[in-house]
């Protein structure tokens, strides 16, 4: 990097061998690149290895915020620029974090737009849009949430966080069984986190969670402005809110089965 500061990045993967190497390639800018693996069985870690990165491997999967706090943990650079496997960062945005980092700020963090990607259109609304994130953070100044999903970039200074204008660019979703994927996965950690917590629910919640989801998207946050992407993607939002409360319920039930039992 320049006058002296150096910058960190940090990833976390499993299975990524189709999007890390452009990954990696888009920070190549970075003095450091930190990748924590969990269990790839695909080429993963080799083209992490291959493209210069720290790859650090774990068998255990404790959640995401968990797991990237561990590799933010191994971060030794003045700056840490937190990047999931299927995000690119343009030319312009790494000269826009090159500028922070060598300027060691003003702010202690950053957050970004980002622009994602479905079936090979870039959503713009349903929600997606803006969708404003917390990558870039002076270390020691930010860790994650111990959440299982969802899980979030705490800066300590929240109201100090600048924004930086130019996109993330995030191609996560290139077939709908990409998305569905990721939707089911989400839907089984959150069920698992609100059981842990003692967390309620019922039939009907599931059922009107998923109509208010769907309204929510396609109605009120313009997803029909989308098309017929803008539909599929509303139509799966709701879905997994069905999903989700219902697998929360269906843990509930096994509880209600065991105290019956005993």
């Amino acid at each position: 990097m320049t006058a002296g500061r150096r910058l960190s990045v940090i990833l976390i993967t499993h299975n990524e061998e189709s999007n890390i190497e452009a990954c990696l390639a888009s920070v190549a800018f970075a003095d450091e690149v930190i990748v924590v693996d969990n269990g790839s069985t695909d080429p993963t870690v080799m083209l992490a290895e291959a493209a210069g990165a720290t790859v650090v491997q774990v068998p255990d999967w404790p959640g995401f915020g968990p797991q990237k706090n561990r590799a933010l943990d191994r971060a030794s650079g003045d700056w840490v620029f937190s990047i999931d496997a299927d995000e690119r960062v343009t030319p312009e945005l790494a000269r826009a974090i090159q500028a922070v980092v060598a300027a060691d700020g003003p702010a202690p963090s950053y957050k970004l737009p980002r622009d994602t990607q479905f079936c090979g259109q870039w959503i713009r609304h349903c929600g997606w849009t803006p969708d404003h994130v917390l990558r870039l953070f002076r270390r020691g100044t930010a860790r994650f949430t111990d959440d299982l999903v969802h899980e979030r970039l705490m800066p300590q200074q929240p109201a100090a966080t600048a924004l930086l204008a130019l996109p993330l660019q995030h191609y996560s979703y290139p077939t709908p069984n990409h998305y569905w994927r990721k939707l089911q996965q989400y839907s089984q950690a959150w069920a698992t986190q609100r059981h842990a917590r003692g967390q309620k629910t019922s039939m009907l919640r599931a059922a009107l969670a998923s109509v208010v989801a769907f309204m929510r998207s396609y109605f009120f946050r313009l997803g029909f402005l989308d098309g017929a992407m803008g539909f599929a993607v509303c139509t799966m939002q709701a879905q997994a809110a069905f999903g989700k409360y219902f697998a929360l319920y269906c843990l509930n039930r096994q509880d209600d089965t065991t105290k019956s039992n005993t």
